[in-house]
């Protein structure tokens, strides 16, 4: 016999529990039409890898902290570095990696370019990130 995890919605929690299934039957534990319509509803493969990279943006400490500092202002190469106390090479390379993903944007003014978030949903997902990490 093999073990089964599953999780169960019980009264509006996720309940954790093993089951034990025979290793020759395929065992199902939730009904036919809720796999079916969960297999209907699955994102393109390209779209979920697209959020994986996405996600992995956001996995770097610096470039959090960029975009930590450009939820304030806008700012340039210079500012940034002063601020986060690291070199303009390092926060450029972090700016070409956010600007990639368009996470940033830049402004021209003159021979300065200033970065900005690019939109709204930027600070919604680091909001949400905060938020999630805050909870107790």
């Amino acid at each position: 016999m093999n073990e089964c995890s599953c999780i169960q919605l019980t009264e509006g929690k996720m309940m954790y529990r093993e089951l034990e299934v025979e290793e020759s039957t395929e065992t199902r534990v939730i009904p036919e039409e809720i796999m079916e319509h969960l297999k209907s509803n699955q994102p393109d493969e390209n779209m979920l890898f697209d959020l994986a990279e996405l996600f992995k943006i956001f996995g770097d400490s610096t470039r959090i902290r960029i975009m930590s500092a450009l939820f304030e202002t806008q700012m340039c190469v210079c500012d940034i570095a002063e601020l986060l106390k690291m070199t303009p090479s390092a926060i450029s390379h972090q700016l070409r990696i956010l600007r990639q993903s368009k996470l940033v944007k830049t402004r021209r003014d003159g021979k300065t370019v200033f970065y900005s978030l690019a939109d709204e949903h930027v600070m919604q997902i680091f909001d949400q990130g905060l938020s999630h990490i805050s909870e107790k």
